[in-house]
């Protein structure tokens, strides 16, 4: 009998016992691709809200815990502006509130006059008017989460405003919330005066790395940020998610360890004639450490693959939520996948440790008369 089908036969011999640890090895594995998954995911989506606009570059307060919590100035966008690289500084404040269904509705504050710089494109109607405070533009997806459209009001913050036009710039947060006047959003907030990032469009040929070292250098209080990796410098709740990821991949590890070692210990208590006998006709400690590791890893893999098949659904159908469509955008990469595998086989590897020494260091008499 080729040795991969002993394997599969010995785990066949308990059914149950094996579907159950397949099943509650899966369950760990689903929560960490699933949190993979929502995480990969919610950074890509910042990564974009980072070149809003057609910018090269953001710019926010260093040490931020969240990125609507940072806080600049207007004579700081003033001496942004100023640098001889720059071609265009704009300011924009993000605020998060609800509106109708949505509780993560975002409004992004911005100058009607600087609309002209900052890429938005729209699907129907016109952009803000010059010194307007009561008009609004509504991202696509709010658009039709709300049921509006141009030429309709919305109520916000106790105020109405009217929907001038429809704009569609790919990112989940824009396309999820509106726009609306930079005094307007200042005024209702009590941040006259402030903005949230700086948005900035160097001119053609400015190397952006001296650009960005040299804002950084005068303004130690400020971050530019170019990528991902720059992002938590505005907001630690990435490095959050990241951290809670690693804690319950460990946790997976170890909670199915011990469910595996379970199983791994009843089987090799059950076939510990079988064993002896295997010993005594000649295998060798290898090949038995090889048939214990080999059962681990195959009940282990195939928890790993129930577990990323049931990740993927489950974030698919928290997608039926309009909220979660508001401010995610699921992005399904191979790492996360890898990351759920190397799981199981940590799992399986753990699992097996005291089982398969066990195993070898039976003695073939003693495990031939074992009753």
């Amino acid at each position: 009998m080729p040795f991969f089908m002993l394997i599969v036969r010995n785990l066949l011999r308990q059914r149950i016992r094996s579907l159950l640890t397949a099943l509650g090895i899966s369950i760990g594995i689903t929560t960490v691709v699933a949190l993979g998954v929502v995480t990969h995911s919610v950074k890509a989506t910042a990564a974009e809200i980072l070149r809003a606009g057609g910018a090269d570059f953001a710019i926010g307060q260093s040490g931020s815990s969240d990125l609507t919590f940072s806080t600049l100035t207007s004579e700081q966008l003033g001496e942004i502006e100023a640098y001889p690289g720059v071609e265009h500084a704009i300011g924009v404040l993000m605020v998060i509130s609800p509106l109708g269904s949505n509780p993560y509705f975002v409004q992004l504050g911005i100058e009607p006059a600087d609309l002209a710089h900052f890429e938005v494109p729209l699907l129907e109607g016109r952009a803000l008017a010059a010194g307007a405070t009561d008009e609004i533009l509504l991202g696509r997806e709010a658009s039709r989460q709300l049921g509006k459209g141009v030429g309709d009001t919305v109520e916000l913050r106790d105020r109405r405003f009217t929907v001038v036009g429809i704009y569609r710039t790919g990112n989940v947060w824009e396309d999820g919330g509106g726009m609306l006047p930079l005094a307007t959003v200042q005024e209702y907030e009590r941040k006259r005066g402030l903005m949230t990032l700086i948005y900035v469009r160097a001119k053609p040929g400015i190397d952006l790395a001296q650009l960005t070292a040299r804002i950084e250098q005068d303004h130690p209080e400020l971050a530019t940020l170019r990528t991902l990796s720059d992002y938590s410098d505005v907001d630690q709740g990435m490095q959050l998610m990241d951290a809670l990821n690693l804690a319950i991949s460990f946790l997976a590890v170890f909670i199915g360890g011990i469910g595996v070692m379970n199983t791994m210990v009843m089987s090799v208590f059950e076939r510990t004639r079988e064993i002896g006998i295997l010993r005594a006709v000649g295998w060798r400690q290898r090949r038995v450490l090889q048939m214990v590791l080999g059962e681990s890893i195959l009940l282990c893999v195939i928890g790993a693959l129930i577990g990323s098949t049931l990740a993927v659904i489950f974030t698919r159908v928290i997608l039926i939520f309009p909220v979660v469509r508001s401010f995610l955008a699921l992005e399904y990469t191979p790492d996360v996948f890898i990351r759920g595998l190397a799981v199981g086989v940590a799992v399986a590897l753990l699992g097996a440790l005291y089982p398969a020494i066990r195993a070898v260091r039976l003695s073939p008499i003693q495990a031939i008369r074992y009753e």
